[in-house]
């Protein structure tokens, strides 16, 4: 038989009785205890059969269905591992976690590193957003779910379990825990990509309701999406937790399955009825077919349900919205609370992009109910319902509420930043005739000013204007859910790797004595003229934020500087000025012993001050960036809000502190599954580590992190923190500047003689040195006030007697000014307040133009009009808003001429 064959015909299902067809509507393979039925039961191919209707045992909540699952696996010899967060630090190629097989991609599955367990059982929260638009209005759809799973890996030499037993596991699950009738269950074969691999796979359908995946991966796509086969075989299984009660419960729908207290008290809030249940039963027995991705499928679904139940379309649609709002605030309150609380801080890039995006459909939602409280009042809520199950977040619950009131405070501000822009546009699209804004400008809208394209909807629906909303939010996630390649800092030189192919790997002398500053080796190679390789070093190559050491090395009693290191592989290379020395020859090493140890009490420093930034700011404190050099530290770090300078105190004070307490610092290597299940994944604090074996660096009792750069042995030889300063860099991006050791000591020294020089200009005492200076920039202000008011008026008096108008067209006066010395703006706005029925053109010897209409002319003329025809007919552009204009000319001798021409004179 031919492999495909292999996995349809399981002996399970040939030795039990089980009846093979093939769906008339999909036209897959299918495995039935039912010889009555004829189609597989997936979606659209029926529709759901068990809503309102008793299926199973009878359950008391959802937390029971999932220890109901790891104690059946456990009682089958499955270990049970501790879910992972959503947020995969340890990936470069995702964001969050998508299923239970993210945890173990790419190092368990490629068979670099062993698995916590073999075989294991997890129940891991993962949150998909591709179908975001879906969410609410169908019946099943959830940006975050629970992904139950067992998985077991079979590598060569290694052999678990495979395809016959996991479907065996599967029907013993559902009939004898569950409770599920035999005859009630298809299994569907079908083929399944995802994460780089691929392989056969069943889906576990029950009265139309897909509520397990098993897939059996031993391919791996290329980037055509091919097959290539793999020597490991890993079953990797899906069971939807949500799913699975919602089968259980007979629910309307998964919301009010998983959500009734959330559904209820918004509900209430929102002042609704209780929905009908006859158009919510009908509605959720056909929601299988129902993709909004699809709007005339969806349509056709829609009116179906409408008819059967008397009412139009749009009455249908009018009357679940509100239901539909309640149920997608509900899904997407419990996924923030799982994103936040995993650390993810709502920002314009990253999974923080995807957060944010969440928050503000929340927010659209809410205010579409009329709903008048925060969206932490409901978070707060989901915290408190799955205390039991994810305890983790009530430790943190202070700052996830923070973080959210934050995003809507600042959200609540664009919004009305926003009415302006939304007006432009729709004023924009109707005087060029456009009926229907594109997506484009959705686009723009949401990304430019953060404005969902809904408000937009809105406003030009009340213009006559359509506007296209359908999977906007589904395909925006889609594009900035998966990660860029992760940053990899660049090295100054880029060398070919194929150039150290053939040499051996350089031994690490630097690991295995950090304080190791002269040393012996033998050259074996030299590249491209200028860089050493040799058998052993101490020189540092730079990465992982620190950069490289630099020396000498003394040969033949003749001596070449270093100058820079890196690391190609496992070669590192010497960049050197100077006389080389011979292949072959012995020579001794000498480091720059200064700058090592001013690096590595840099690089010790800022894992202490990460872990007091987590300690004062919260443990959604991420490494965003750093860069350790020999005088200072640039770190940067995810936070929602500006640091305060008591926060900034604090912070350093804990630093310094740690400092003195002079802990152990501890250098280990140790495997990767091993660090991840002691230390947990702070550890990729740094990012990535593309290695199987980690090299941990842990500040005992403080901090521990996956890191490859120079430490010192006691954080008491840091000597002294001092922060420099912090300043916001990005939307959730704060970074701080710091010195450790004796810059530290020079930085505080550098203060003191400005203070000291402060002191005698001002002839003050240091303790009113503050007030002087406030009292000095008082007296300042008042003066450049002064001076402003005394120009103007010379101006205002210089222009009244010598300043007529260039043009008169009706009752608007045209001026056109030399500004001579001063700004273009500033004698257009003077002129303007003077005149406000005219149009001022200035324009300045450089060809600086500025235009200013004044008020009473604002009902005919447009600034910005006027100044795009001046740059189109004279070369040059600008910019403003509808009553002044600014920009460039090319021609200011002709501006006269061409002005007459601009105002048809």
């Amino acid at each position: 038989m031919t492999v495909k064959e292999d996995f349809i015909n399981l002996p399970f299902f040939v030795e039990n009785g089980w009846v093979k067809k093939t769906c008339p509507v999909c036209g897959r393979v299918f495995w039935t205890l039912n010889p009555e039925r004829e189609k597989c039961g997936d979606q659209p191919c029926e529709p759901y059969s068990f809503i309102g209707q008793k299926v199973g045992v009878s359950v008391d909540s959802i937390s029971e269905v999932r220890r109901m699952f790891i104690d059946f696996f456990e009682k089958r010899g499955h270990t049970s591992v501790r879910r992972y967060p959503v947020v995969a630090r340890w990936r470069e190629d995702v964001y969050l976690v998508g299923a239970s097989i993210y945890d173990f991609q790419p190092w368990v599955t490629e068979g670099l590193v062993p698995p916590p367990a073999n075989p294991l059982v997890i129940s891991q929260p993962s949150i998909r957003l591709t179908d975001v638009d879906n969410v609410g209005k169908t019946s099943r759809h959830l940006t975050g779910f629970e992904m139950m799973a067992h998985h077991a890996f079979n590598f060569p030499g290694v052999n678990i379990y495979w395809a016959n037993e996991t479907v065996e596991f599967a029907y013993e699950l559902f009939t004898r825990v569950y409770g599920v009738k035999p005859e009630e269950i298809t299994f569907i074969y079908d083929m399944w990509s995802g994460g780089g691999n691929a392989g056969e796979d069943y889906e576990v359908i029950v009265r139309g309701l897909e509520v397990a995946t098993l897939v059996f991966m031993h391919y791996k796509t290329d980037e055509s999406g091919g097959l290539i086969p793999i020597s490991n075989r890993i079953v990797d299984t899906g069971y939807g937790l949500e799913r699975i009660y919602w089968l259980l419960t007979g629910a309307y729908n998964v919301y009010e399955a998983v959500f009734p207290e959330i559904v209820e008290y918004l509900r209430v809030q929102s002042g609704l009825e209780r929905p009908q249940e006859e158009i919510m039963s009908k509605v959720a027995r056909a929601s299988g077919s129902l993709d909004y991705k699809k709007p005339l499928e969806a349509l056709a679904t829609l009116s179906n349900i409408a008819q059967s139940v008397g009412m139009s379309v749009n009455e249908l649609k009018r009357y679940l919205e509100p239901y539909e709002a309640i149920y997608a605030i509900a899904d997407h309150t419990r996924t923030l609370m799982w994103m936040i609380g995993d650390g993810i801080v709502p920002s314009n890039t990253g999974a923080g992009y995807l957060a944010r995006l969440l928050i503000r459909r929340s927010l659209r939602y809410m205010r579409k109910l009329g709903l008048e409280m925060k969206l932490s009042d409901i978070i707060a809520k989901q915290i408190e319902k799955w205390r039991n199950d994810f305890p983790e977040y009530s430790e943190v619950q202070e700052d996830i509420l923070d973080i959210i009131d934050y995003e809507e405070e600042r959200f609540r501000e664009t919004v009305a930043r926003g009415e302006k822009v939304i007006e432009e546009i729709i004023k924009d699209s109707l005087d060029k005739g456009v009926k229907e804004i594109p997506g484009d400008t959705l686009l723009k809208l949401y990304e430019s000013h953060g404005i969902p394209p809904e408000f937009l909807e809105e406003r030009a629906a009340q213009r006559g204007l359509t506007v296209n909303t359908v999977g906007f939010y589904s395909k925006l996630a889609e594009l900035k859910g998966r990660s860029a390649q992760a940053f990899k800092e660049a090295v100054r030189m880029q060398i070919d790797p194929s150039l150290v192919q053939g040499f051996p790997p350089t031994r690490k002398l630097y690991y295995e004595n950090e304080k190791l500053f002269e040393f012996t080796a033998k050259v074996v190679g030299i590249i491209d003229g200028k860089y050493l390789v040799l058998d052993q070093t101490a020189f540092y190559p730079e990465g992982g934020g620190q950069l490289a050491d630099t020396g000498y090395l003394e040969f033949d009693g003749r001596r070449c500087e270093v100058v820079h290191v890196l690391k190609v592989g496992d070669v590192i290379l010497h960049e050197v000025r100077g006389e080389l020395p011979a292949v072959g020859s012995t020579l001794r090493g000498v480091v720059n012993i200064s700058r090592r140890l001013n690096l590595m009490r840099h690089h010790t420093a800022t894992h202490v001050i990460l872990g007091a930034l987590r300690k004062v700011l919260g443990k959604h404190v991420w490494q965003a960036g750093a860069l350790k050099t020999e005088d200072y530290v640039r770190f940067d770090f995810t936070h929602h809000k500006p640091i305060t300078p008591e926060q900034a105190q604090q912070i350093e004070l804990l630093a310094n502190r740690v400092v003195w307490e002079n802990r152990r610092v501890v250098k280990r290597f140790i495997g990767r599954t091993e660090a991840e299940q002691k230390y947990g994944f702070t550890l990729y604090q740094g990012g990535v580590v593309p290695e199987k074996v980690l090299r941990v660096v842990e500040i005992e009792g403080w901090d521990a992190e996956a890191c490859g750069g120079m430490h010192v042995d006691n954080t008491g030889e840091i000597g002294l923190i001092k922060i420099v300063g912090f300043e916001k860099i990005q939307d959730g991006v704060v970074r701080v500047v710091f010195k450790a050791g004796e810059p530290a000591l020079r930085y505080v020294q550098s203060r003191d003689f400005l203070v000291s020089a402060l002191k005698e200009l001002l002839k003050a005492p240091e303790e009113t040195l503050v007030e002087k200076v406030a009292e000095l920039m008082s007296r300042v202000d008042h003066l450049e006030k002064e001076v402003k008011r005394l120009k103007e008026q010379t101006l205002i008096g210089s222009l009244q007697q010598t300043v007529a108008p260039a043009l008169t067209i009706g009752e608007t006066e045209v001026y056109l000014i030399d500004s001579a010395d001063a700004e273009p703006r500033e004698v257009a706005t003077t002129l303007g307040r003077l005149k406000p029925n005219a149009v001022v053109v200035v324009y300045g010897k450089d060809g600086k133009i500025a235009i200013k209409v004044g008020d009473r002319a604002l009902s005919t003329y447009d600034a910005r009009d006027i100044g795009r025809k001046l740059c189109e007919k004279l070369g040059g552009r600008g910019g403003g808003v509808r009553d002044l204009f600014q920009g460039r000319v090319d021609d200011v001798a002709n501006l006269r001429k061409v002005l007459a021409d601009v105002f048809g004179a």
